[in-house]
């Protein structure tokens, strides 16, 4: 519980960004109370044990890291590391009547191999090779202003200083960009998945959603790359909660916010814990929750929610599955993701059949495994035993179609997906799974609509909202965290630069504080 009556900065929400946020005001020597809803901290970036018995500890929502600065371990001390993963990704597919696949990683010579085996000649990984060259430019440019204040589309524009990826990237649908750039169908959809994570569009989709999803897909770290955290997601907000209690932040767990009032200078938050409700006062109170929590808690009307468009699958398994391309070692093909049913056309075909109010046919999804890079997370036992995890994302699945019946329709789409990975293993999936204490098997699945009622995710969306672009547009503030409120700020994902597991909004609002102070 609150230990003062009064803080220079009350944090609603005990998510990573607010744990970022609380974490560098405490350093910088302010008074910091963090009120957090549930008796955890960690929001959507938790380790947990799904599975009765069962000595795994999965990142059971968020699960990979690119969009984190180094900066921010470096700035807060944080214990907390990466492992870079030795194959990009494996998209398995039956050509002429036998299992086949593309395998990217694993050194370059490997990587040309494998397009040369798909397409027959090295056109596509020439072009792969220049499209990526062509991201990893606008990465590097892009990156480092995500924690400075929100540059103008302008001085964005002459920051990524080339002019063909502006169109590709900022003014067209990236469809055209992947049309343009290859002509093989399964490396067009290869391509095409980072513009669809949580992401219910089409590749020529007018209002380039798509674009925007896409950009912050590819300009992690400078890079690109998706890493994967040692230990799990909870190691880094477990890593955030110490750093932000060891400066002095009071961190309130089983407290709700339910109401802030200000008049633009002080403010007051009036939350319900354990003991009942009490109010504690504040000169500036950052909200580490979505838009529409926002107007809830100041009274304001609240923006429509943006629709959520996954299934997020987690899986624990006594062996890998054999794959029917003989070619490829599955420990290979399943540390990188795993793509299933993502050529370009399929895509294409799911999101035509969702749109429609109909679930895919073969519902397309990425899969991968965090224990063969980082079997930390995993019992002494099980990792003696063989066992490995399984995380699967699946696309084009919008909350609309949960809402007739959650629990049938979330089924139904499992058995879905799980049908075409087995399309391109020797042996059925469920054959490998673990089961736990009770014997059942270990494998859950959650739908946008389950998201919404654990984590507070309006429509089940994982970026709070549509992601926006990383420039500034009316009404976004120098830091993109400002509301109509002076002393009121958003930290979470639906912040200008939010989205994923990056600490960027957290980063942002604190220092708009500190800015405002000096």
């Amino acid at each position: 519980m609150p230990v003062h009556e009064g803080y220079d900065a009350v944090i609603v929400g005990g998510g990573h960004n607010g744990l970022v946020a609380a974490a560098y005001l405490a350093r910088a020597g302010r008074s910091v109370l963090v009120l957090e809803r549930l008796e955890h901290t960690g929001g959507a970036a938790i380790s947990t044990r799904p599975f009765a018995g069962v000595d795994a500890r999965l990142s059971r929502y968020s699960y990979l890291v690119s969009l984190l600065p180094r900066k921010i371990v470096r700035d807060l001390g944080l214990d907390f590391r990466v492992r870079a993963r030795t194959v990009s990704s494996y998209t398995p597919v039956e050509r002429g009547g036998r299992p086949t696949g593309l395998l990217v990683g694993g050194g370059e010579r490997r990587t040309r191999e494998a397009f040369a085996r798909l397409t027959g000649s090295g056109a596509e990984y020439e072009a792969w090779q220049r499209f990526y060259a062509m991201t990893g430019r606008v990465a590097e440019r892009v990156f480092p202003t995500l924690t400075e204040p929100l540059p103008t589309q302008d001085e964005l524009r002459r920051r990524v200083d080339d002019d063909q990826a502006w169109r590709a990237l900022f003014q067209e649908p990236i469809g055209v960009a992947v049309e343009e750039a290859f002509t093989d169908d399964l490396v067009r959809g290869v391509v095409l998945t980072d513009a669809l994570i949580g992401t219910f569009a089409d590749a020529h989709d007018p209002s380039l959603r798509q674009n925007r999803c896409f950009l912050y897909h590819v300009i992690g770290g400078g890079t690109g790359a998706w890493d994967v955290p040692v230990g799990g997601m909870g190691a880094l907000t477990d890593a955030l909660a110490t750093a932000a209690r060891s400066a002095g932040a009071v961190i309130a767990t089983g407290c709700e916010a339910l109401r802030v009032e200000t008049d633009g200078r002080a403010a007051e938050v009036t939350y319900r814990g354990a003991d009942g409700e009490g109010t504690v006062a504040a000169r500036h109170v950052l909200v580490n929750a979505s838009p529409q929590e926002l107007a809830r808690l100041t009274g304001q009307a609240p923006p429509a929610p943006a629709e959520g468009a996954q299934l997020k699958v987690n899986m624990l398994l006594t062996r890998l599955p054999r794959l029917r391309d003989t070619a490829v070692d599955p420990r290979e093909a399943f540390s990188g993701t795993f793509h299933v049913a993502e050529g370009y056309g399929q895509l294409a075909a799911a999101h035509a059949q969702a749109a429609a109010g109909a679930l895919p046919a073969a519902p397309p999804s990425e899969i991968y495994c965090h224990s063969l890079t980082d079997p930390t997370i995993l019992g002494p036992d099980l990792v003696a035993r063989g066992h490995q995890t399984l995380t699967l994302f699946g696309l084009h699945t919008p909350a609309r179609l949960f809402e007739r019946d959650n629990d049938a329709v979330r089924e139904e789409l499992l058995k879905a997906t799980l049908a075409q990975l087995d399309a391109h293993l020797a042996e059925p999936i469920e054959s490998c799974l673990a089961t736990d204490a009770d014997g059942r098997p270990c494998i859950e699945a959650k739908s946008p609509l389950d998201l919404e009622r654990d984590l507070r995710l309006p429509g089940g969306n994982i970026f709070h909202r549509e992601l926006a672009w990383p420039h500034a547009q009316e009404g976004t503030g120098r830091w993109g965290v400002e509301t109509g409120d002076a002393n009121v700020l958003l930290c979470g994902a639906g912040a200008v630069r939010g989205g994923g597991v990056s600490g960027v909004p957290g980063h942002n609002a604190a220092m708009a504080v500190l800015e405002e102070d000096r």
